[in-house]
């Protein structure tokens, strides 16, 4: 009860910045819990508990935005309003990744291999599945494309089906992308690790910029679509809860929802381009 009343759905959506702290504060509690009580589950249990942490206030927000629909907004009007629960989700996983990220760099090996054991696997099966696609092609967008649409889905229906399930999913590649940029992280600085002073401090701060910016360029559109498929899902889950589907504004529900699956497809392929064509360029 007391993390997930840190702040309230109005506060969030007024000041979408501040679930950014909330992402680091979960994070970091799901991780030191995960390994001192579940160590042998350690990977999957902090992912767990960082989405039992966060899902009250994401679904609160979820409802605000099925009720807007209810008002008869205009749909432009609408589209902006949901920017700002999407707004406070993204800032929510960026503070998710970035804690992660930075418990990978820090923490000792033993702690690392119990904690991102499911992500290392992971990580390496996708790694293993890139190595015969050197060439940015057509046929590497597709499959990249058609793997980002698959998340899609999954987050639509996990939102359909739980409210804000898609939480979960998110949850999980935040999870992974901490401990791929950590992975970075933690290579980088293992070869200055005898240089001290200011040197090795500008280092850090090298390494890190590197780390981040690699998967944000074409991260953020990425996880973006993969909200707003939520958002989508969670909407219609709420109207069917709350029996709203008789009502006439139900068709603008369906309307809304349409367009955000529209704006999550879009996402997704800008998603595709940027990984393939633009991201290699500077990384």
């Amino acid at each position: 009860m007391v993390l997930e009343s840190l702040l309230t759905p109005f506060q969030t959506e007024q000041h979408p910045y501040q679930t950014f702290f909330l992402g680091l504060v979960y994070t970091t509690v799901a991780v030191f819990l995960s390994y001192l009580v579940f160590s042998q589950y350690a990977s999957m249990t902090m992912v767990f508990l960082v989405t039992m942490a966060a899902l009250p206030l994401v679904y609160q927000l979820v409802i605000m935005e099925e009720e807007k629909d209810l008002e008869g907004m205009e749909e432009s009007w609408l589209l902006k309003e949901h920017k700002k629960a999407l707004s406070a989700m993204m800032w929510l996983f960026a503070g998710m990744s970035v804690a992660f990220m930075l418990w990978y760099t820090l923490l000792p090996n033993e702690w690392v291999s119990a904690l991102f054991s499911s992500q290392r696997e992971t990580i390496n099966a996708l790694n293993g599945r890139a190595t015969g696609y050197l060439t940015a092609d057509v046929q590497q967008f597709l499959k990249i494309f058609l793997n980002n649409m698959r998340v899609v889905v999954f987050c639509l229906l996990f939102s359909f089906l739980f409210g804000a399930g898609a939480l979960f999913i998110l949850a999980w590649n935040a999870s992974i992308i901490g401990a791929a940029m950590g992975n970075i992280m933690k290579t980088g600085l293992a070869e200055v690790a005898d240089a001290i002073g200011l040197k090795a401090i500008g280092y850090y701060f090298q390494v890190t910029t590197y780390a981040l910016l690699r998967y944000a360029l074409h991260g953020i559109p990425e996880i973006g679509a993969y909200f707003v498929a939520g958002l989508a899902g969670g909407i219609i889950s709420i109207a069917i809860i709350k029996r709203d589907m008789g009502v006439r504004k139900f068709e603008h529900i369906l309307l809304d929802t349409t367009d955000l699956l529209l704006i999550a497809l879009l996402l997704t392929f800008v998603a595709g381009v940027l990984e393939v064509w633009v991201t290699p360029i500077f990384f």
